[in-house]
C-alpha cells in the first residue's frame, strides 16, 4: 500500500471493553480512525452519523464497558511508516522488562533511546514495544524520561491503569529515586535545591532550562553516597517533575552531572570519556507507588548498567 493512499471501508460496529471505557467518544474516534481529519470526526458526531447503543451522542460522552458504537463509512488516509527491523528492536529493547502483569509494565529504559519517536528519530521505546508486541491492544507511556537518562519507566497496559497512575503522579504519590555521578564534591552530605525552573531559554540557538524566578517551583534533594577524587555518587529524590530538573539543579550547586553535554562541564566530560563514559550518568533507579488495580505498595528497581558499575570501579577514591 502506498503512502497517503485513501481507503474507504464499510460500517463498523465496535463493542467497547475496559481498554476504552471512560474515554471520551471523540478521543476514541481520533485514535480508532487514524488518518481521518479531526474536523471530519466532529462533523460525524454533530450530524449523528456516529451512534452509541443506537442513539446519537455528543463529543464529550464518556464510553462505558459494553457500549456498542456504530462508525459510518469514512475515507481514511493511510500514512505507512517503514517498521524498524525486529533485530534492532531486540538489540535495543530486548530483555529490559523488570516487571509485568495484566495492568502495567516496568521497563528499564536504555540511555540514548527516547521514550517515543519524533523528528529525526527512528523509533522510541513505546513504538518499539508496540511493534514487538502486536497482540497487546493497549500500551501507553505513563510518564517520561529524558532520552539520555536510563532506568525505571512505567507503561500502562489498560486505560484504567493509565488513569490511576496519572493520578498518583499528579498527587505526588510516586516516590522517584535516581543515581547520578556529580562532578566535584557537594558542600554538604545532603543538599536541598528549591529553585524555580523556566523552560525554553535560548542559549546559542539551543533551547535550555534555567533557574529563574519566573519559572515553576522545583524541588530536588541530593544525598552523597560515595566520594571519589573528582566526583560524587549521589542518590537524587526529585519532589517535582520539571524538564531537565535534576540536571539543572545539579549544575546550580556547582556539581553538574558527569557526561551532561548540555548543562555540564566540557573538561570534566572529556576526562571521564577517557574512562569509557559515553553517556549522561543519570539513572532512574527506583519507583515506589501503589498498584493501580490492587492498591498494594510496589517498589520497582532498575540496576545500574554494567558499564556504569565498571566506570565507578575505575575511579580513584
Amino acid at each position: 500500500m502506498e503512502e497517503n493512499e485513501s481507503v474507504n471501508f464499510s460500517v463498523q460496529i465496535v463493542e467497547i471493553d475496559e481498554t476504552s471505557a471512560m474515554q471520551r467518544i471523540d478521543n476514541f474516534l481520533i485514535c480508532h480512525l487514524k488518518g481521518v481529519p479531526k474536523s471530519r470526526i466532529y462533523r460525524m458526531l454533530r450530524k449523528g452519523e456516529v451512534r452509541v447503543n443506537k442513539g446519537r451522542t455528543k463529543a464529550k460522552y464518556r464510553l462505558n464497558n459494553g457500549d456498542i458504537v456504530r462508525i459510518p463509512p469514512v475515507h481514511m488516509v493511510v500514512n505507512e511508516k517503514p517498521s524498524v527491523s525486529n533485530g534492532l528492536l531486540q538489540k535495543k529493547l530486548g530483555g529490559r522488562i523488570l516487571y509485568e502483569d495484566e495492568h502495567l509494565i516496568v521497563f528499564n529504559k536504555p540511555s540514548g533511546t527516547a521514550v517515543h519517536g519524533g523528528s529525526g528519530l527512528q523509533f522510541g521505546v513505546i513504538e518499539g514495544l508496540r511493534q514487538m508486541r502486536p497482540n497487546d491492544r493497549f500500551l501507553e507511556l505513563v510518564h517520561r524520561l529524558d532520552r539520555d537518562t536510563s532506568g525505571c519507566l512505567l507503561i500502562a497496559k489498560k486505560r484504567s491503569a493509565l488513569r490511576r497512575l496519572h493520578e498518583l503522579f499528579r498527587d505526588d504519590e510516586v516516590s522517584k529515586r535516581y543515581s547520578a555521578l556529580l562532578s566535584g564534591h557537594m558542600q554538604a552530605a545532603t543538599i536541598h535545591v528549591d529553585k524555580p525552573l523556566l523552560k525554553n531559554i535560548m542559549k546559542g540557538g539551543e533551547r535550555m532550562v534555567a533557574v529563574s524566578q519566573n519559572g515553576k517551583r522545583s524541588s530536588t534533594f541530593f544525598y552523597a553516597k560515595r566520594k571519589f577524587s573528582m566526583a560524587t555518587l549521589v542518590e537524587v529524590r526529585p519532589k517535582t517533575g520539571r524538564t531537565h530538573q535534576i540536571r539543572v539543579h545539579a549544575a546550580h550547586i556547582g556539581c553538574p552531572i558527569v557526561g551532561d553535554d548540555r548543562y555540564g562541564n566540557g573538561d570534566v566530560n572529556r576526562k571521564f570519556s577517557q574512562y569509557g563514559l559515553k553517556r549522561l550518568f543519570l539513572h532512574a533507579s527506583s519507583l515506589r507507588f501503589k498498584h493501580p488495580a490492587t492498591g498494594d505498595d510496589m517498589t520497582a528497581q532498575a540496576p545500574l548498567d554494567n558499564h556504569l558499575i565498571e566506570l565507578l570501579d575505575k575511579l580513584d577514591v
